[in-house]
């Protein structure tokens, strides 16, 4: 009988778990994507993530075609349209990648039940990790909460068991043709195409060129990678979001390249592991403190403040420029989301789940685990070792990762005439200086919405902590 492979966030053909594993199995192949409605609801019509889903999808089915095969494309509730499709081409399996969101389990959980009861199967295989929950433990055989002992383990189960790309098995003669294509267009689906500062170049190829070009910044990564305005860091991360690149193909070069850089940047892939494995352990993590005593923190912090922080103008500049850099392309530097999410937790006094949930509509690399891990660390909620709560100074933060200005004249252009040493915190500079650089605080820029000392004092506080 026929496979089926089931394309989630593995959106590629190279070094793909379930395409092998079911071209391993005797008979024809076929391949589906799903376009889930409950996913799709509620998103704005020119969400940039469907845009790249959609355009990825559009290249797979053009890469499958060449080699004798196509996509079929559903749109509907994949516990119903999996069984359905499985039923209709008479496969025996369904293969996938496994997914560790809840919502994403209890999905595939739904899927394997209707398919045993047809007499079929669904078979899931590790994907989009290295190592899933399940295999990094600690040696009485539970998770891992600290980051640290996590990488030691994790870096030693890579020592001992090195991570290769799947083996590329011939897909001619083995995929089925459908002769007309199945991918709706995005006004079918109820979408338009994003401004085109949200577009990114998608699917495979795509992340292949990024991650060409990015491949000489390795051994200069570790002394760039925190400055926004260099372009020090990978951009992989809407391509690992979506599978468009394997991190099996990532991992096996940073671990096999004897540099400060690469060792990293390893650490930062490992880093998305951990949140991974910790999301698969406690689900209980979506929507609510990882730390007990912090689960019903009251955070006092204003509306008037969040709609502030959310547009970018909180009179620090460092903070305005990354909220507006998020804004205008779904994207922010990750030296940015600790500062930023620092500054509503610990100076604006906002809760942390608020931050989160503005994150997830406007990144388009928004993954669940990464993001709810890194919102929870810089809340002091969350898996952090530190027995002190870390605030970030948002004007030292400033003056020490864009010491020149240049990020923040990129997006803050009414403070271009500022120099470096007055840009940082504007209301410091002398009226002589603002009246020379044309900047009138209040109007041009918003004066600071809160004084920085102040409010660590309160979050010390609110945490139960003494000021000092």
């Amino acid at each position: 009988m026929s496979q089926l492979v089931w394309f989630r966030r593995d959106l590629r053909l190279h070094d793909h778990a379930a395409l092998y594993h079911a071209l391993a199995h005797p008979g024809p192949v076929h391949t589906v994507f799903v376009f889930d409605t409950g996913l799709l609801q509620g998103l704005p019509v020119d969400d940039a993530r469907v845009s790249f889903i959609w355009h990825s999808l559009q290249q797979l089915d053009t890469a499958l075609r060449q080699q004798g095969g196509a996509l079929l494309c559903c749109t509907g509730d994949p516990v119903q349209e999996i069984p359905r499709l499985a039923t209709q081409l008479g496969v025996s399996s369904v293969h996938a990648a496994e997914d560790y969101e809840p919502a994403a389990r209890q999905r595939d959980e739904a899927v394997a039940r209707a398919l045993q009861a047809d007499g079929r199967s669904l078979h899931l295989h590790k994907d989009q990790v290295v190592f899933a929950g399940r295999e990094v433990l600690t040696q009485a055989g539970r998770p891992y909460t600290v980051f640290t002992p996590y990488y030691r383990a994790w870096r030693a189960r890579l020592h001992a068991e090195p991570v290769s790309p799947w083996p590329t098995l011939p897909l001619t003669g083995r995929l089925l043709p459908h002769p007309a294509p199945t991918l709706p267009s995005l006004a079918k689906l109820g979408f338009v195409p994003p401004p085109a500062e949200r577009q990114l170049p998608a699917g495979e190829a795509a992340a292949q060129a990024v991650w060409q070009r990015f491949q000489p910044q390795l051994p200069p990564y570790q002394q760039q990678r925190d400055f926004p305005a260099l372009e020090g860091v990978s951009r992989l991360s809407v391509h690992l979001r979506f599978g468009t690149v394997s991190i099996r193909q990532l991992v096996h070069v940073a671990a096999h390249q004897d540099d400060e850089g690469a060792a990293c940047w390893l650490k930062e892939l490992a880093w998305r592991e951990f949140y991974q494995q910790l999301l698969y352990h406690f689900p209980r993590v979506v929507g609510e403190a990882f730390k007990p005593e912090y689960r019903t923190l009251a955070f006092p912090g204003s509306a008037e403040h969040f709609a502030a922080w959310c547009e970018g103008r909180t009179g620090y500049p460092l903070v305005d420029a990354a909220m507006r850099q998020l804004n205008q392309t779904g994207y922010m530097h990750n030296r940015l989301r600790m500062l930023v999410a620092s500054f509503l937790v610990k100076d604006l006094l906002i809760d942390w789940r608020e931050g989160e949930q503005y994150f997830a509509k406007q990144l388009l690399d928004f993954d669940l685990a990464a993001n709810n891990g890194g919102w929870q660390w810089a809340a002091s909620t969350g898996c952090d070792a530190q027995p002190w709560f870390r605030i970030f100074n948002p004007v030292t933060q400033s003056e020490r990762f864009d010491p020149q200005g240049h990020f923040i004249r990129r997006y803050l252009p009414e403070l271009t005439g500022l120099d470096a040493a007055s840009i940082h915190a504007p209301w410091q500079a002398s009226p002589l200086l603002l009246q020379a650089a044309g900047v009138r605080l209040g109007q041009d820029y918003p004066l600071p919405i809160v004084d920085h000392a102040r409010q660590r004092e309160a979050a010390l506080a609110l945490f139960g902590r003494e000021p000092g």
